[in-house]
């Protein structure tokens, strides 16, 4: 059962699932706050839940259509594509005066 889940597992499923687990980890210790701020704050976070939500579906709907390997090689094109345009957009800002 356990080889068969992480033949299965992607990279998008992966950053979705920390990403759930983050947001509701810091919304329920935001909420628990005695400050009026950081208890709407706690609220506003639980709004993001959607996002990873989406995307873990979207994920799962490819890898059962596509297979986790094809998946897996098109989500890590799409992740080196954010990166190398966060690396530009740096370079961009640190050439600016």
């Amino acid at each position: 059962m356990k080889i068969q889940f992480l033949n299965k597992m992607t990279v998008f499923f992966g950053l979705g699932l920390a990403a759930l687990l983050g947001i509701i980890v810091s919304s329920i210790i935001m909420t628990s706050q005695n400050g009026m701020n950081q208890r709407l704050q706690g609220w506003v976070n639980l709004l993001w839940l959607p996002l990873p939500v989406l995307i873990i579906i979207i994920d799962r709907i490819c890898t059962r259509k596509f297979g986790a390997k094809q998946t897996n090689k098109i989500q890590l094109y799409i992740l080196g594509a954010l990166v190398l345009l966060f690396a530009i957009n740096l370079l961009r800002l640190q050439m600016q005066i």
